[in-house]
């Protein structure tokens, strides 16, 4: 039995002389992997719907092991990711960041809304590590991490001058500083984006224009985090360190 539903490609595995193993993640059933029989053939009707970061709809059978794609329509093939070594170097940390943090076929609509919405921000040129960021605060939850991020994470209080603990997992108000000897001082701005990227609604994002040296303290500040509490070592993420080096030459 056959069922649609609207997904994103996720991962894309070469199989046998003319198939793919192909990862989707959907809005219905969340991760799902399926066969696409003869999709390395350049006349498939699997062919273009089969590639990385194809957003669409699919019809598919799904079973107890791996289902089987029977067709697909795309709604965006998100090209102008695939044309650009960085926007597809953000892009694949963030799908292999999901492809890591969730289990298979557990829909969770929400998260696939916000999947949806950062691809398609860095399709349209917003700020890769800006949109980077907010989708990594975004996925704390899903890993099953609570940084403590609208008051001290050790008095509770809500006003002062705020740092980063790693140790206390969360803000450290100036009253708390002795508590971790070891806290990242960290500029009111970065604060400030840290909470609205942990909180906001993804749908609300605005222009955004963040300077190079709040930047660094955002990247230093989620990257400690992850490497502390997430148990994720990507090399995706060390492939994205990479171009951003590289970048930075340019």
């Amino acid at each position: 039995m056959f069922q649609k539903c609207e997904g994103i490609v996720i991962r894309s595995i070469d199989y046998g002389e003319s198939n793919k193993i192909v990862t989707i993640f959907t809005r219905e059933f969340g991760k799902i992997g399926v066969m696409a029989r003869g999709a390395k053939k350049p006349n498939s009707r699997l062919s273009s719907i089969s590639q990385l970061f194809t957003y669409g709809n699919f019809l598919v059978s799904l079973g107890s092991g791996l289902g089987t794609l029977q067709q697909g329509e795309i709604i965006s093939s998100l090209r102008s990711i695939r044309e650009d070594i960085f926007k597809t170097g953000y892009a694949s940390y963030i799908i292999d960041l999901l492809d890591k943090a969730v289990e298979e076929k557990r829909a969770n609509p929400f998260l696939f809304e916000l999947l949806y919405q950062t691809l398609n921000y860095i399709n349209e040129d917003v700020d890769l590590e800006i949109i980077t960021n907010i989708f990594e605060m975004k996925m704390l939850n899903v890993l099953g991490l609570y940084p403590c991020m609208n008051q001290c994470a050790v008095c509770g209080n809500k006003d002062g001058k705020f740092a980063f603990s790693i140790r206390e997992n969360g803000l450290l108000c100036h009253r708390c500083y002795e508590k971790d000897p070891y806290h990242i001082p960290t500029s009111p701005i970065a604060i400030k984006l840290l909470r609205l990227f942990y909180f906001i609604d993804l749908n609300r994002l605005g222009s955004v224009s963040v300077k190079e040296e709040t930047k660094k303290e955002l990247r230093l500040i989620i990257s400690m985090y992850y490497d502390e509490y997430s148990g994720l070592h990507l090399k995706s993420k060390k492939f994205l360190e990479q171009i951003e080096k590289f970048r930075q030459m340019l």
